[in-house]
């Protein structure tokens, strides 16, 4: 706030905002896009659209923008009111709050009524570092994907953010989109079409197969990378929408190779490894799996890149823990 007021996207406090999280800008843009398109879109955030880069959006078009305040719960019901009208709402808040908190209300309101309510979980997994285990976000993919008919996206990057954005206009479930800080690395061209329930597989390895989403997916394909040079075969698959999961190209991944590890900022009880391992179990494939990420623990306080190294999230980590596991994999045979 300034002199009482909300920042204005063209003012000096904002645009430096925007200098460190550039990727901030991708969600709002792509909502004015829909907008000027005609879609009854609506947004709004819990005293967060500084945060969320939706005060972009709440400047070209105020009477579409709802700030309902510190009052997550009453954000979510409020949404799916404004779907019952015909409206197509977008609202944002901290992954942690949105995902946690706000859980009956996505269930009841939402999700068990079908509503087309878009729901953004933002600064997910351990990106909000020094504000602590209060503000991270290690269990919302577990908590969204147990309820029913509810779809769960998690992109790697902006572009992909928007791409998904725009594709929401022609699915009929709500959706959880789990996004970073707006600091995540670049992985896809703009205006890559996204397709729901669809993997984009990066590469196919016969040692190993990487499975990422989100920020992990650019640290992944990294780290496959320094593999490759050292000699090991290792694929990587992008899994962006862990509910529906893309069973096909995971079974694909598993004849190719006999290791797959999973990749997520998430607690590795209940997220993308148990996803992934559910659909491996089932069809008795006998890959083995590893699954890694945050291991049943509350998360350190730190800067984002401090814990990303720590928890092997990073480029470096996720080799270290590729060559472990194929050391033991072989070991095992």
């Amino acid at each position: 706030m300034a002199g009482g007021r909300p920042l204005s996207p063209e003012s000096w406090q904002y645009r430096a905002l925007n200098a460190v999280t550039p990727g901030l800008a991708w969600l709002a843009d792509a909502l004015v896009e829909l907008t000027r398109a005609g879609h009854p879109v609506v947004a709004g955030s819990a005293d967060l659209q500084h945060s969320n880069g939706l005060a972009r959006y709440a400047a070209a078009y105020p009477e579409r923008y709802i700030q309902f305040g510190i009052s997550e719960q009453n954000m979510v019901s409020a949404a799916a009111g404004l779907a019952t009208l015909g409206y197509t709402p977008f609202v944002a808040t901290f992954a942690s709050f949105l995902g946690l908190l706000c859980c009956e209300q996505i269930r009841m309101d939402v999700a068990y009524t079908r509503l087309p309510v878009r729901l953004i979980g933002h600064h997910t997994g351990i990106s909000l570092g020094f504000y602590g285990t209060s503000h991270h976000a290690t269990e919302d993919i577990s908590t969204m994907r147990a309820i029913a008919g509810l779809t769960v996206v998690s992109p790697a990057d902006g572009p992909q953010l928007a791409a998904a954005i725009k594709a929401s206009v022609d699915w009929p479930e709500p959706i959880y989109f789990r996004i970073g800080r707006g600091r995540d690395p670049q992985v896809y061209p703009v205006d890559r079409p996204f397709v729901f329930g669809k993997a984009i597989v990066h590469a196919t390895g016969s040692d190993a197969t990487l499975v990422a989403c989100g920020i992990a997916v650019h640290a992944a394909i990294e780290a496959a990378a320094a593999l490759r040079q050292q000699g090991y075969s290792v694929g990587v698959i992008d899994m962006p929408t862990i509910k529906p999961l893309d069973r096909d190209a995971l079974l694909a991944a598993s004849r190719q190779a006999p290791l797959m590890i999973t990749v997520e900022e998430h607690n590795v009880l209940g997220g993308l490894g148990s996803a992934v391992a559910e659909v491996l179990a089932e069809a008795g494939t006998g890959t083995r799996l590893a699954r890694h990420g945050i291991y049943d623990a509350y998360s350190l306080i730190a800067p984002p890149a401090a814990l990303y190294a720590h928890y092997r999230l990073d480029a470096a980590g996720i080799r270290q823990v590729v060559l472990e596991q194929i050391e033991k994999n072989g070991d095992e045979r």
